[in-house]
């Protein structure tokens, strides 16, 4: 039968091939070893530094996942200002730095603070010039004792403290649990109907003086 008007062309999409598309990963051995390799050449091509950098203690995003704390993007400018370390100073000696970052609150603030004295506390500085030392620069005895360090494991980011520990309903707390419920429903109604109440006794009241008259 012939195909009137201007319809779509019958085109059945067999034989599509699809085992030449289909991406797999017995590699993962092979890039597993791709990877240790490059952080063993990474950490080798920038010892005696850190292999990686400092990061801020933050909050995580929404209601919901907000207690848990992680490592952040990099230092605000007032937390740099605060901890007397220049911005762009920070980013030479292996503090990440942000700029659009924004503080919120003061513990927060204060923490990352400290852990940048902290880290300014332990810092072995090099000289620029092999021998030649400038001021700022750690002394000839600390590069000697100077060593390669995990940021991570040096300066951990420690989970808080629940705010709210749990424990065990006893068996009084259990046998009044009961009555409990019972006390807040009864207040419950009686702030409810306190309005009705009191508009029923005063016309009550009314209606009893107008009996008298």
């Amino acid at each position: 039968m012939a195909i009137k008007h201007n319809q779509q062309i019958p085109n059945n999409h067999f034989r599509k091939q699809w085992q030449t598309r289909v991406r797999t990963h017995f590699d993962q051995p092979g890039r597993k070893l791709r990877r240790r390799n490059a952080r063993i050449t990474k950490a080798a091509a920038v010892a005696p530094r850190p292999v990686d950098k400092l990061r801020p203690v933050v909050r995580c995003p929404t209601k919901k996942y907000n207690r848990r704390v992680r490592a952040g993007r990099g230092f605000t400018l007032e937390e740099l200002k605060a901890a007397k370390i220049p911005s762009a100073f920070a980013r030479t000696i292996g503090i990440s730095v942000d700029h659009r970052r924004v503080n919120r609150n003061v513990p927060a603030f204060t923490e990352n603070v400290e852990r940048l004295a902290a880290y300014k506390s332990k810092l072995i500085l090099f000289p620029r010039k092999l021998g030649k030392f400038k001021n700022g620069d750690s002394t000839a005895e600390d590069l000697a004792a100077a060593a390669q360090n995990n940021l991570n494991a040096t300066f951990p980011i420690a989970p808080y403290a629940p705010a709210v520990t749990e424990r065990k309903i006893t068996a009084e707390e259990k046998a009044e649990a009961g009555t409990k419920f019972r006390q807040l429903r009864l207040a419950r109604s009686e702030k409810k109907y306190a309005g009705a109440r009191a508009k029923r006794i005063s016309d009550k009241a009314d209606a009893e003086a107008a009996a008298k008259k």
